[in-house]
């Protein structure tokens, strides 16, 4: 007889073990010639070589499964655990079309043509620019491929920040601490990880900065290694604020920036940054622009007809060609 300790990491014990212990108790009747004992995170299993052999090496699969996609059921459990061949596990691990599996069973994928042009723009470019009206799913496309791109441990965090405008960038004046005053503008991406992440996992990336939501102005003088940064409301950034954060990639790193030009708060006669980039940058290696429009929105269909209502109303934020565009900005430089 022979005994091996298996450790679990990177997932809760209560997720892979099931309420009740249910998964952990299923597992047993599928290797009744083994003695299976959990205690915390360490699981402990007797019984001979081959067959101890055979299950570690299974149940690291389950593990997987649960880290990569959040959830496991006992059918997957079977699948992984006494499957024929490696070909079906393979298939039960990777699903192209799912970015994130998120909580309740909620699968995050791309939908529309312009969010699936994010997905493989991210893929074949370090920078990506999504453009679009309210509605259209960049932001929550952008956070599922970092969240996506965390869990498959091809980066080491998510960084995720927006221009603060509404409070002008100057949040001395708003009561409560710096997180206080910040969640408001930040609520968007709190909301959109909370879909894609067990509640506890998510409060321990953030308590130990594995993901990092802060304001623009946080970003001065770092250099992001090993990211996947997001920009969101990019079109409230000056030309030195989006100049200054598209410098600060690192090593190893994927940035999407997303904005709506229609949608610009920015003091009267500040020009946008994002609309100066889309001048500037279009011809740069490396980066993709993806404009998104009504046709990509995923909410109330009346988010469309309103988009298309101001769109035929409203030529103030129209992106116009270089000879056109006032790309002056008084605006300090220094980075």
């Amino acid at each position: 007889m022979s005994e091996q300790i298996i450790q679990i990491e990177n997932v809760s014990p209560l997720d892979l073990f099931g309420a009740g212990d249910k998964h952990l108790e299923h597992i047993k009747t599928l290797f009744p010639k083994l003695k299976i004992i959990a205690r915390g995170n360490l699981l402990k299993v007797i019984g001979e070589s081959e067959t101890l052999d055979f299950f570690i090496t299974r149940f690291e699969l389950v593990m997987l499964h649960l880290e990569r996609f959040g959830t496991i059921s006992e059918k997957i459990i079977d699948q992984l655990m006494i499957g024929e061949n490696d070909d079906n596990n393979t298939n039960v691990l990777t699903d192209k079309e799912v970015l994130v599996h998120g909580n309740r069973g909620l699968q995050v994928k791309a939908i529309t043509a312009n969010q699936k042009k994010m997905v493989s723009g991210i893929a074949d470019n370090d920078m990506v620019f999504a453009i679009g009206p309210a509605g259209t799913g960049k932001t929550y496309t952008a956070v599922a491929l970092a969240v996506r791109a965390l869990k498959n441990k091809e980066v080491r965090r998510i960084v995720l920040t927006r221009p603060a405008v509404e409070a002008g960038e100057n949040l001395g004046f708003l009561p409560g601490d710096m997180k206080e005053k910040l969640d408001p503008y930040m609520q968007p991406l709190y909301d959109a990880l909370r879909d894609m992440l067990p509640t506890q996992k998510l409060l321990g990336y953030l308590e130990d900065s594995t993901i990092e939501i802060a304001p623009l102005a946080f970003m001065r003088g770092r250099t992001l290694d090993h990211a996947f940064v997001i920009l969101d409301e990019a079109q409230n950034a000056t030309r030195s604020q989006l100049k200054m954060f598209l410098t600060r990639m690192g090593k190893s790193s994927k940035f999407i920036i997303t904005g709506d030009i229609t949608q610009i708060d920015l003091p009267y006669k500040q020009p946008s940054g994002l609309i100066q980039a889309l001048e500037i940058l279009q011809e740069v290696k490396g980066i993709e622009f993806i404009m998104l429009d009504e046709k990509d929105v995923v909410r109330h269909k009346l988010v469309t007809r309103i988009i298309k209502a101001y769109a035929q109303n409203d030529t103030a934020y129209v992106w116009k060609p270089k000879s056109t565009l006032n790309t002056s900005e008084p605006a300090n430089e220094n980075l």
